[in-house]
């Protein structure tokens, strides 16, 4: 189904481990820490009662002065009627694809499917049966909510071309109409640097026309330009790393060169909520691998414990090495990563960690420098930062950064960096010109500026979707927003109504999620204005009130409306009630989640 995939533990939790801990640090309940519905970390505080008006259980976790800021995440649990009823319309669109295609067999209806031939039944199937029953029956139903057209610059607006289907989604035509100006709230475009006007669009006209679009070799050959150099100093420098390495694609920046740092007899440990290339990567090294639990450190350190403890299976023998694989900003749970205690048990257990900043890099942190840049951490600490250039620098591609033996060796070695074109001068040069707006380079305050209207769009779009009752996943600061639909009807629906009142938005299904877990995706832009997300709140909110997607059982605000008058903000400013009352919560001392 569409963007991502992600790699998920069969026995997923539902209601979460609950751990609570007393001002003694003593367990009072749970096994992990794990709070699948809301848990928090905050600095000391003086002792003081407060109660959660949601009702829901906190979790203060251990490790607090690793911490600079408080770090809230909410992960509601799903309503057990929700969880019934998606498992039942799941599997009444079963029952009804077996009967369609009993139909099918029988020519009633036609198929437009790939099937084998008659004349290779005796082969060894080229086609899963269940994929092709998945794609018939189920996502074909949908399909029209993803691939739209899109004819002029994905930024804040967009222009869609209108089509039709006269085979329930098989094929489509287009009418010759264009949609305009539909809001845009599923591209990554984080910065608003996906645009065709302003200085990094003039750059990268001037590159096109001093070194052409393509280069016809890789860096090895005859395609190693002054531009690709001059770029790779400029992302060490913005990294605050020794050196760094570019590559044309942001997927094999991960898949290509994950295999060249671990192999056989090396122990790979995964988050189960990594992203396809970082599983493929994995996968593809053939380390031995192991999937702990989604920035859940109790389970990360048990298998960093018992992998120095057992070593290699059968052997014994102590494993090569240990590379600890997370990413800055989960894409699909709007989560950001518990990276100072990641990196506290990288440095107990010398283990490896390797950093996936494709969606954090630009978009998180004072100085836009990603999740360490957000933690002010020390990049040094992090022994491979990876990120890619897709999304906040409105451009194509991936790097590599960390110590200069490090990406020496990858230069050498790299199948990524030996077998692929290089770079396109005009994307190398947008990604110089927008890279130097955030540092402040090029003499103004526009990158600045673009960080803190990110930043205000996160937290104001967050709390008008809670206000509003909807089940929100992820960090209060992540502009990744995921809206929970649940059931498999309401993806199509919510997608559907979405662009009929002029808003784009992603949906997300199974196996992109698990199965009970489907959701709408908001990205959100400092190109964004407040009269933009305030009509897209508006649409949100009655396109929730027509499905009813109002699951949340938080405290609500049913009679407020988007706030058009920016200067008429709550006294409570970015934070909401909850999260005022989370930040004067008594403070717990203990250990790992």
């Amino acid at each position: 189904m569409p963007p991502s995939m992600n790699e998920r533990s069969a026995k997923k939790l539902i209601n979460g481990d609950v751990c609570h801990r007393t001002a003694n640090g003593k367990k009072s309940s749970g096994i992990n820490g794990f709070v699948k519905n809301h848990w928090s970390l905050q600095q000391p505080q003086p002792q003081q009662k407060c109660r959660n008006p949601s009702g829901k259980s906190n979790h203060v976790v251990r490790n607090a002065s690793l911490y600079n800021k408080p770090f809230v995440e909410h992960f509601e649990e799903t309503p057990l009627l929700v969880a019934v009823l998606t498992y039942m319309g799941y599997g009444i669109l079963t029952i009804f694809g077996y009967l369609r295609d009993f139909l099918r067999d029988w020519g009633f209806e036609k198929c437009h499917v790939a099937r084998e031939r008659d004349q290779q039944k005796d082969f060894v199937p080229l086609y899963q049966d269940f994929e092709n029953f998945y794609t018939r029956n189920l996502y074909m139903r949908i399909r029209d909510n993803w691939n739209r057209p899109i004819c002029s610059v994905p930024g804040a607006k967009m222009n869609l071309m209108e089509r039709v289907s006269k085979d329930y989604n098989w094929t489509y035509e287009h009418t010759g109409m264009v949609v305009k100006d539909v809001i845009n709230m599923g591209s990554y475009n984080y910065l608003g640097f996906a645009e065709n006007t302003g200085s990094c669009a003039e750059a990268a006209t001037e590159s096109s026309l001093m070194y052409g679009v393509g280069v016809a070799s890789n860096r090895y050959e005859m395609g190693n330009l002054d531009i690709h150099e001059e770029l790779e100093r400029l992302v060490a420098r913005f990294l605050g790393v020794e050196s760094a390495m570019a590559f044309g694609m942001g997927f094999a920046t991960n898949s290509m060169n994950i295999p060249t740092l671990a192999g056989k007899g090396c122990l790979i440990l995964s988050d189960e909520l990594n992203h396809a290339s970082l599983v493929l990567g994995a996968r593809l090294s053939g380390s031995t691998i192991r999937v702990f639990k989604h920035n859940n450190m109790v389970s990360l350190e048990k298998m960093l414990r018992d992998a120095i403890v057992h070593g290699q299976p059968r052997t014994h023998r102590p494993w090569k090495k240990i590379l600890i694989l997370v990413e800055g900003i989960y894409s699909m749970e709007g989560s950001i990563v518990r990276l100072p205690e990641v990196i506290a048990l990288k440095k107990r257990y010398k283990a490896y960690l390797y950093l996936d900043e494709a969606h954090s890099i630009g978009a998180l942190g004072p100085h836009g420098g990603g999740v360490v840049d957000y933690f002010g951490l020390d990049p040094k600490d992090v022994d491979i930062m990876m990120g890619t250039f897709t999304k906040s620098f409105g451009a194509a591609g991936g790097y590599i950064g960390g110590k200069k033996e490090l990406i020496d060796y990858l230069r050498s070695h790299s199948h990524s960096a030996i077998y692929a074109t290089s770079m396109s001068p005009p994307v190398a040069q947008q990604i110089i010109s927008s890279m130097k707006i955030i540092m402040g380079e090029d003499g103004t305050t526009l990158g600045a500026d673009r960080l803190r209207q990110l930043s205000e769009n996160t937290t104001y779009f967050r709390r008008k979707l809670r206000e509003m009752g909807f089940i929100i996943y992820g960090n209060n600061d992540s502009p990744v927003v995921p809206l929970m639909l649940y059931m498999p009807a309401k993806i199509g629906a919510f997608g559907r109504e979405m662009m009929k009142r002029n808003i784009g938005s992603v949906v997300v299904g199974f196996p992109a999620t698990p199965i009970i877990e489907s959701r709408a995706r908001f990205c959100l832009s400092a190109a964004h204005s407040r009269d933009m997300l305030d009509t897209a709140l508006e649409a949100i909110c009655e396109v929730g009130d027509v499905l009813q997607l109002k699951y949340s059982r938080h405290h609500r605000h049913p009679n407020r409306q988007p706030n058009r008058h920016p200067h008429m903000q709550s006294s409570l400013g970015p934070w909401s009630s909850e999260e005022c009352c989370l930040q004067n919560s008594s403070h717990v001392k203990p250990s790992v989640m």
